[in-house]
């Protein structure tokens, strides 16, 4: 970078360009869709124990942070977009989100076998990278018999408490539950 900014600094932008072109090649990562809704996020989340799949820690079912800002949006507050001066950090450090061990722009699979579950923190810092390039472990799944992440505690309560059902989003994570734990149930 150093050859590039002399370059910049006496006036030979097209120096500076091939120099750059050459020690450090603009290569953007391909866009691809993703192919998840909540009852695939769920079924990873319980598979995982909903632990941190890259920390070890405990991680929280989604909405059940929604509910506690809609109970409490004052001292819990909550924006669509998570901006992080109006949403508390929360969210960022105890939301339970899948990622792709292997980024898919590094070819890995968009499916189940290379889903883990994670933090959106942490989500955000691996973006792109492997964790041979970030230096970082993949942690053993939890228990759901353990930690359930307040799965159960939400279906309780929204049970209860149908108004929360009126967010349509909140409906679909509702239902998703619903459906996953219903499976796990059968199948004991």
């Amino acid at each position: 970078m150093k050859t590039v900014c002399e370059a910049i600094r006496t006036g030979a932008l097209d120096t500076a360009a091939d120099l750059l072109r050459c020690e450090y090649p603009f290569a953007p990562d391909q866009v691809i869709k993703r192919t998840y809704g909540p009852q695939e996020a769920i079924r990873i989340f319980i598979r995982d124990g909903f632990i941190d799949r890259y920390t070890g820690e405990r991680l929280v079912f989604p909405p059940v942070l929604r509910v506690i800002s809609m109970a409490l949006p004052i001292d819990f507050p909550y924006h669509p977009n998570w901006k992080t001066d109006v949403t508390h950090r929360a969210y960022w450090e105890l939301s339970a989100t899948v990622d792709h061990l292997i980024p898919v722009t590094h070819g890995g699979a968009d499916d189940d076998s290379n889903w883990v579950t994670t933090s959106m923190a942490r989500n955000s810092a691996k973006m792109n990278w492997t964790l041979e390039q970030l230096g970082w472990t993949l942690h053993p799944p939890g228990d759901f018999h353990i930690w359930d992440g307040l799965v159960g505690w939400f279906l309780d309560y929204v049970q209860v408490h149908p108004e929360f059902l009126a967010n349509g989003s909140m409906r679909n994570w509702f239902k998703a539950a619903r459906v996953e734990i219903g499976l796990r149930t059968r199948a004991l």
